[in-house]
């Protein structure tokens, strides 16, 4: 079993809400690892940080994205760091053999800033939102390109006309 899909990206790209209407294109169910991550602490992922640090989010993390490629075979949105781990990175990089491509949803700040509204509840936005998003992404660039079967821009795109791009990119 593999997702029909995976979808990475920096923080506010889209990944929920293209991965919601890719969903419902494909008649399958969506999975957000960030969701799995609450669902096991019992708490947001802001929460998590506060009480288990970064480690201890991404170890949480790693299991969530672990079963999830085991378990799901809709469409998977990935949190914007779980590409940080080399585990990560290898297990997705052996999902093209199995035809599931992975996508990353590029996105600027200029675009994902409105999107991404109170960052107080994004821990690692903590501070200055636009310069730890601009570092996280430079961190995380060559990961993401790492992983990636395809590239979809989504700047000046709605979340229809950004899953609209991906859909050709899909296994039959």
């Amino acid at each position: 079993m593999a997702p029909r899909v995976v979808l990475v990206g920096p923080m506010g790209s889209g990944k929920s809400a293209v991965g919601a209407l890719l969903a419902t294109d494909l008649g399958v169910v969506l999975r957000d690892t960030d969701a799995d991550v609450e669902a096991s602490a019992g708490r947001p992922v802001a929460a998590v940080f506060a009480a288990e640090g970064e480690a201890g989010f991404r170890a949480r993390e790693r299991a969530a994205v672990a079963a999830a490629l085991r378990e799901h075979d809709g469409v998977l949105s990935l949190g914007g760091g779980a590409v940080l781990d080399p585990a990560t990175r290898a297990d997705l990089a052996g999902l093209a053999a199995l035809g599931a491509p992975v996508v990353l949803l590029t996105a600027s700040w200029e675009h994902v800033s409105s999107r991404l509204g109170d960052t107080s509840t994004r821990p690692v936005l903590a501070g200055d939102a636009e310069q730890r998003w601009r570092a996280a992404l430079a961190a995380r660039e060559h990961l993401y390109a790492e992983v990636a079967a395809h590239v979809v821009a989504t700047d000046g795109r709605s979340a229809r006309e950004v899953a609209d791009a991906v859909l050709p990119l899909l296994r039959p």
